[in-house]
């Protein structure tokens, strides 16, 4: 089926049209068949309220001449049920010779009359195809520039929040995003990091930031030709915007210094982004691969002693002397957040006296207990504990060896003080299982993998007392640790209620522990559903 070569042409001026056509084209920036699309819908919905909606009619615009042209599609029938869409043999041989049952001939309309309630309607239906077009273009023209620098001007501020004119589309730097205290005047020129592109229903959403990290980063790579040619990296970054950042940087070639080429000739490299950043203070600190080395350069400008890792918990205790204290903490404790978004790790900060009085505290504390579960003297237990054992389950577990070598002991009394600490634990496992069972927790929970009595004594405590209770739980319910890693939030906001983790988290339990566990608690719905209800369906009908 072809368009009709003959048909009435609208009284819209033909030149105009192509003209108006090729004009939003090129103001909107999109492709003029868009545009010629729009005027042809348009104008088939004009011609529906003209001619009944119940037809289907079709329009055609030459895009280089202009030429308009107008008809309805009907199919040939033998006999007609629907006058508006079917035509018999006999109407489409005078249309179309040669017509034949089953065919779709076009029927030529005459030119119609843009009354002023048809040409609002064309016009809306123009303008929502135009926009359509030009937000799906702004979308594909953004969505793979996330992560760039862009400059742009001010175009308002609407509710605290940055409205800026990107040339083709809108970006907005929302109040969370911008640079605390910096003061933005319509038509200023500013750049941001896009931060974010989402196609959204009202049109794609451009999100802008001046407060992330990435944006320093992004900063530093157009200053320093290193950080863009790739010879110089940025690790880490960390920012408390308008008022102090860390970056930790390394080279690949050992003949360039990182921290040097940052700061450039008499710092000007550092500056340039210091002023784009109004003013905010940078540390530019040598990355190390070694954790506490790290740590260390991140502090600066204090002076740390020493530096303490607990893997497990991934935290790092540092100790730094009494008068580093308030350096190393910073102003509001700004130092040491910045290193600790840094480095990812929970920092705490304690001084030589405050070290030595938490290790004589633990010294206590393992003396006493190994004291009361051994039932040793003080001198034999402090033994114990400066030779590195912490805890029963080291005693009773580690090799006879290590015991039996400790400067006065031997093998029988290595023997004797696993024995005790054996008996010491069953003892201990004993009192949990006691008060599991006061709790009200079921022996089903027991015999699920990995769990001890001391978790069933937690797991009680928390209500948790049934297989269907643990089964209930995701992975992370269980076991997720408490999330150290530090947040860059605003000095005013309210703080976060702290995150506790998982039920079992202080026990250590990995993922797949927890995996197990509770797909163990959930084996009893799988059996459940293999039951045979017709068998037992059966034996109802029967009354067995």
């Amino acid at each position: 089926m072809a368009p009709p070569t003959s048909a009435g042409v609208a009284t819209a001026n033909r030149a105009e049209l192509i003209a108006i056509a090729n004009s939003v084209a090129s103001e909107k920036m999109i492709d003029k068949a868009i545009v010629i699309e729009a005027m042809e819908d348009a104008i088939q919905r004009a011609a529906k309220a003209r001619y009944g909606a119940e037809n289907d009619i079709r329009a055609k615009l030459d895009p280089l001449t202009g030429d308009l042209r107008l008809w309805r599609v009907v199919e040939v029938v033998e006999a007609v049920d629907n006058y508006f869409t079917q035509i018999d043999v006999k109407g489409a041989d005078k249309l179309q010779a040669g017509a034949a049952i089953g065919d779709y001939i076009v029927d030529p309309l005459p030119p119609i009359e843009f009354g002023r309630i048809a040409a609002q309607a064309a016009k809306q239906v123009i303008f929502q195809k135009v926009r359509d077009a030009e937000r799906e273009r702004q979308y594909e023209e953004f969505k793979d520039r996330q992560g760039e620098i862009i400059t742009g001007v001010v175009k308002r501020v609407e509710f605290g929040h940055i409205v800026v004119d990107l040339g083709r589309a809108e970006g907005v730097i929302r109040r969370d995003q911008q640079i605390p205290r910096e003061v933005v005047r319509v038509n200023d020129r500013i750049r941001s990091l896009i931060f974010k592109v989402a196609r959204e229903v009202r049109g794609p959403q451009i999100l802008l930031s001046r407060a992330h990290p990435d944006f320093m980063k992004k900063l530093f790579a157009q200053e320093v030709p290193e950080i863009y040619d790739g010879i110089i990296t940025i690790q880490a970054a960390a920012r408390d915007p308008g008022s102090r950042a860390k970056i930790g940087v390394i080279s690949r070639d050992s003949s360039i210094d990182p921290v040097g080429a940052c700061v450039g000739m008499k710092g000007s490299r550092v500056q340039a982004v210091v002023q784009e950043m109004q003013g905010e203070k940078i540390d530019i600190i040598p990355w190390s691969p070694d954790i506490a080395t790290f740590v260390v350069n991140a502090l600066q400008p204090a002076s740390v002693s020493r530096v303490v890792i607990d893997e497990e918990e991934e935290r790092i205790e540092v100790v730094v002397p009494d008068d580093q204290l308030s350096l190393a903490i910073g102003r509001r404790g700004q130092n040491v957040r910045l290193a600790s978004q840094l480095t990812g790790k929970a920092i705490d900060i304690l001084t030589e006296q405050d070290a030595s009085d938490k290790r004589q505290k633990e010294f206590t504390e393992r003396t006493e207990t190994f004291q009361n579960e051994l039932d040793v003297d003080e001198t034999l237990a402090q033994l114990l504990v400066a030779e590195g054992f912490t805890s029963l389950e080291e005693v009773a577990y580690v090799d006879l060896e290590e015991i039996a070598g400790i400067e006065g002991f031997d093998e029988d009394l290595g023997q004797e003080l696993q024995s005790r600490a054996t008996e010491a634990l069953d003892r201990r496992e004993a009192a949990n299982r006691e008060e599991r069972t006061a709790l009200g927790v079921e022996d089903e929970l027991a015999t699920m993998p990995h769990l001890t009595e001391a978790m069933l004594v937690t797991l009680g405590k928390a209500k948790i007392l049934t297989l269907d209770d643990l089964a209930d739980l995701a992975t992370d319910e269980l076991v997720e640790k408490k999330r150290v890693e530090p947040r860059r939030r605003n000095e005013d906001a309210p703080k976060r209620p702290e995150h506790k983790g998982g039920i079992l988290a202080a026990y250590n339990l990995s993922d797949e522990q927890g995996n197990e566990i509770i797909m163990a608690a959930r084996a009893h719905w799988f059996e459940d559903e293999a039951t045979d209800p017709v068998g037992e369906d059966a034996h109802a009908e029967t009354g067995q």
